[in-house]
This record gives structure tokens, C-alpha cells and sequence, in this order.
């Protein structure tokens, strides 16, 4: 078998009403809106705190290190890309200090209204921003809800740990596959 290598997903556009939104702020930073990534009819929407990092100083596309460990551990898990969407709670990377709490609030907007177009089959929150956000809970953490089904806004969810935080800390590789294991197992039950 081949070894799999991480790529650069697609760019899903942001729609047209919303290139120049400055409702949060954050357009102030410099740094573009990224509406979400890969497949945009995918059964599986994974949600991420923003879009990071997608292209060097030269603006040259990459894949930063969040995207290559979730790719090979989902990879792992028995889910092919072609299953995945990514997007985020906020549609562009900070780069300096913002007010965390009412920017998040203003940025579930596009959220909300991504999810309600896309009608994703399952949910995946990673990490707690995202989980926080999602859930509507500052209290939620990842380490007490992962391994578990969430009924979160009418959507199937599941958690687990931010990939930065699984390179970061490599002992949390194993509680990571073994989270997008539990996501894949129900997506394969939910298509027989």
C-alpha cells in the first residue's frame, strides 16, 4: 500500500456577500477569509478553531501541521478525504490580539449558516475553542466529552484533541486516532 501523503485541499470560495465582511473585525489583521476546505458535499464536517497558516511568506501553498496530522490520522482511521470537510469557527486566521469571546460569537454566524446549506451527516469539533464555540459551553472540554455522541444544535458531534495539540504532544496521537475511529465506525454503520 502507498504511503499517503498530505496535500493541500481545495479552497472552497467564500461566498460572494461575504469577501469583504468586516462585521468582526478581524479583517483588520490582513489576512484573507478561508470559508472551509475539501469536499464541500462531504458527509463529514470537521470544525477547527481558524484557518491557520495556508500559504508561506511567498504565498505559496502549503500544508501547515495541523492539516498534515489530521490528514494522516484520519487517513489512519479509514476516512478518505473525499469524506471531509473542514472549515471554522473563525473564517480568518488572527494574528494579533482580539476580543475572543465576541468575535467567536459574531464569526458562528457563517458557521450556523454553513451547517444549515451543508447538512452534515456527522460533526467533529477539534479542539476546545472549537468545542467551546460549537457548544455554546465555555465550561465543555475535549478531554471529558471525547468517546462520546453529542446531539449539538440538531447535528451528530463528536470531539477530539486539535491536531497541533497531537504534534505538540505526540501521547495524544493515540487518543486521536482512536476519536476519528469512533467518527469513521459510525459513518460506515450510517451507510449500510
Amino acid at each position: 500500500m502507498p504511503e499517503f501523503c498530505p496535500m493541500a485541499l481545495a479552497e472552497d470560495p467564500t461566498p460572494d456577500y461575504l469577501l469583504d465582511c468586516k462585521e468582526c473585525g478581524l479583517y483588520e489583521q490582513g489576512t484573507r477569509m478561508v470559508w472551509g476546505e475539501g469536499n464541500p458535499q462531504a458527509p463529514i464536517i470537521i470544525i477547527l478553531d481558524n484557518p491557520g497558516a495556508r500559504e508561506d511568506r511567498e504565498g505559496e501553498s502549503f500544508v501547515c501541521g495541523t492539516r498534515q496530522t489530521l490528514q494522516e490520522v484520519a487517513n489512519d482511521a479509514g476516512l478518505k478525504l473525499d469524506d471531509l470537510y473542514v472549515t471554522f469557527i473563525l473564517k480568518r486566521k488572527p494574528v494579533r490580539a482580539y476580543d475572543k469571546e465576541v468575535v467567536r460569537q459574531i464569526c458562528m454566524r457563517h458557521l450556523e449558516q454553513q451547517l444549515q446549506e451543508k447538512k452534515p451527516t456527522l460533526i467533529l469539533c477539534l479542539g476546545n475553542v472549537a468545542v467551546q464555540s460549537f457548544f455554546q459551553n465555555q465550561e465543555a472540554e475535549v478531554k471529558s466529552l471525547r468517546g462520546s455522541w453529542h446531539d449539538v444544535r440538531g447535528f451528530q458531534t463528536a470531539v477530539a484533541y486539535h491536531p497541533l495539540a497531537v504534534r505538540r504532544r505526540p501521547n495524544l496521537r493515540s487518543l486521536f486516532l482512536e476519536d476519528l475511529k469512533f467518527v469513521a465506525e459510525r459513518y460506515t454503520n450510517l451507510n449500510l
